[in-house]
Formats: C-alpha cells, structure tokens, sequence
C-alpha cells in the first residue's frame, strides 16, 4: 500500500467506506510492549480520523504474536465486531524462532479471517532488530498500525 513512499502512514484514501457505524477490536500483543503500543495507538487514532467512534474501537491484549490468531478469533466469532486488527512485533535475534511464529501468525490469522468472513488484519512487525521495528512504529517509516487500520476500513468495502 504505501511502499512506493517507504512510509506506512502514507497511504490512498480514495472511496473509503462509511464506518461511522462499524465496531473493530484491535488484538495487541504485549511483547515488545513499547512497539506494540505505539502501533496499537496509530491504528486507534487512524480508526477515528477517518470516521470510527472511540465507543466502537475495542483494545484487547494477548501474550504475544503467537497468540493473536486466538484472541482474533474470539473478536471476530462476536456479531458485534466488524473487522479486528492484530498487531504484534516479532524481531528476529539470534534464533529462527521468528520463522516458526510468524508462519504460524500469518496463517492462522488468515484461517480466522476466511472463517468467520471478516477483516483479520495482519499488522505484525516483522524485523530483524529493535531499531528497525521503532522505525516503523512512528519513527521514519511512519506506523504500521495506521496501514493496518487502513486496510480494515478497506476490506470492509466488500
């Protein structure tokens, strides 16, 4: 979306859908807090500059990014959620761990997604060190969670 700028809070807002009826749950991860947060934030904030009431967003926190694809299913099982919006940040170290748990994140969230024919957005950091997950959330390439809120709002569209 918003790779030809390198900023992911660059992004087109041409026919955006009205959703100032729409209800999302943001499912937050708590590892890697300080990153989580500040995507958690810009995807709130995106939610209610483009049209969300602060009574229809729900912020919810698991563990870690493992465990997004659950909490996204207990959000997306509600009649009362209209698309969910999972951030996480799984930076990579010494170890392939990030391998195994961002697979696992990707499919699942896409399992949840197709299952319950909602928006499940993947809005998982994905880095290979602390500075560059900061640099995408906020710092120098904008914040990843305002694309993923984008891209609810857009996915709603259908």
């Amino acid at each position: 979306m918003s790779s030809a700028h390198k900023n992911l809070s660059i992004f087109s807002t041409d026919n955006l859908p009205d959703i100032t009826e729409k209800r999302f749950a943001i499912v937050v991860a708590e590892w890697n807090e300080e990153v989580t947060n500040a995507l958690a934030d810009g995807a709130h904030n995106t939610l209610l500059t483009y049209g969300a009431k602060e009574d229809n967003i729900l912020r919810v926190t698991v563990p870690g990014s493992y465990e997004l694809s659950y909490g996204a299913q207990k959000m997306a099982q509600r009649d009362d959620i209209d698309a969910v919006i999972c951030i996480g940040c799984v930076i990579q170290g010494e170890t392939k761990h990030n391998d195994y748990i961002n697979h696992a994140v990707a499919q699942g969230l896409t399992n949840v997604s197709l299952k319950y024919d909602k928006p499940v957005v993947f809005g998982v950091l994905t880095p290979n060190t602390e500075q560059q997950a900061l640099d995408r959330a906020g710092g120098i390439h904008g914040n990843k969670g305002d694309e993923a809120a984008i891209t609810a709002v857009k996915m709603l569209k259908f």
